[in-house]
C-alpha cells in the first residue's frame, strides 16, 4: 500500500498533463505504448529467439555435404530470407506508429484551435484565460506527437540497421565452399 503512496504524485501529474491536452492526447499515448510495446518485442527477439535462429540456420548450411550448386545456391538463400523476414518483422508497423504520432498531434492541434474559436464566438474576444485552455489543448499534443515520433524514430533506424547488419553478416558466415 505504501508504494501506491509513494507513486500518487506522478500518477497525478501524469492526469493533469492528459487533461491538459485532450482527448487527442490519450489517443497518442496508446499509440506510443504501442509503438514501445513493438519496439521492445523486436529487442527481445534480437537477444532471446534470434541467436538460436542463427545457430539453426548456420547448422542446416554446415550440414550440407556439397555447397556450390545452383540447387545449394537456392538453400542458402531460402535460408538468409527465413532470418531476414523474421528479423524485419513488426519494423513496418513501428514505422507506420512514427508516422502516425505527428499526424495524431496535428489532429490535436485541429481540435485545440476549434476550442478556441468556439471560446471565442460564445464569450467573444476579450477573455483570454477561456481561450488559454484551448492554447494549451492545441499545443500539448503537438509536442507530446513530436517527441513520441522522435524516440520511436531513432529506435526504428537503430533495429533496421541492425537487421540489416545482421543479415548480411548470416550471408558472409554461409559460405559458398567445398
Amino acid at each position: 500500500m505504501e508504494i501506491l503512496f509513494y507513486y500518487l504524485p506522478a500518477l497525478e501529474s501524469v492526469r493533469d498533463f492528459m487533461e491538459l491536452g485532450g482527448k487527442v492526447l490519450v489517443f497518442i499515448a496508446v499509440l506510443t505504448l504501442m509503438m514501445w510495446a513493438l519496439i521492445f518485442e523486436r529487442l527481445f527477439f534480437l537477444n532471446a529467439r534470434y541467436p538460436s535462429m542463427v545457430r539453426k540456420a548456420l547448422g542446416i548450411w554446415e550440414g550440407r555435404q556439397e555447397r556450390t550448386s545452383w540447387h545449394a545456391h537456392r538453400v542458402r538463400e531460402e535460408l538468409i530470407s527465413v532470418v531476414g523476414q523474421a528479423l524485419d518483422q513488426n519494423l513496418s508497423l513501428i514505422k507506420t506508429c512514427v508516422a502516425l504520432c505527428p499526424l495524431m498531434g496535428l489532429l490535436g492541434t485541429v481540435t485545440g484551435m476549434i476550442s478556441v474559436f468556439e471560446v471565442m464566438a460564445i464569450s467573444g474576444s476579450g477573455n483570454p484565460r477561456s481561450m488559454a485552455a484551448g492554447v494549451s489543448m492545441a499545443t500539448v499534443p503537438t509536442m507530446a506527437g513530436m517527441v513520441a515520433a522522435l524516440s520511436g524514430l531513432a529506435m526504428s533506424a537503430w533495429l533496421d540497421s541492425k537487421a540489416f547488419r545482421e543479415r548480411e553478416l548470416l550471408a558472409q558466415h554461409m559460405s559458398m565452399d567445398h
